[in-house]
């Protein structure tokens, strides 16, 4: 996975508005089936990854573990975050692609 395009998209997709974070924000966005895809941090929690993946398997959102919580709060700006999800669906096939 090539880090740098992955920092670039996020903070590309966090500044046209196309993607939700924190935890009520995520979560809103997963069941309102604006979703398209989902960032968990690899260094989350075990229960926190296993809520993620039992909501993203029951309303039908892709999912990866990527990178760390520090990491995905910088590449959007904000403090650290342990998922983001993306409500773009070009944003998401881009970067799908780099994972």
């Amino acid at each position: 996975m090539n880090e740098q395009k992955l920092m670039s998209i996020l903070g590309l997709a966090q500044k046209a508005g196309k993607l939700a974070s924190g935890e009520f924000a995520v979560q809103g966005a997963i069941k309102s089936g604006k979703a398209r895809l989902l960032l968990i941090a690899s260094d989350a929690s075990e229960s926190t990854k296993q809520t993620y993946r039992d909501q993203a398997a029951y309303y039908k959102i892709a999912s990866y573990e990527a990178s760390s919580k520090d990491h995905l709060g910088r590449c959007i700006g904000k403090a650290r975050r342990a998922a983001i999800a993306i409500i773009d669906d070009g944003f998401a096939k881009s970067i799908v692609s780099l994972l």
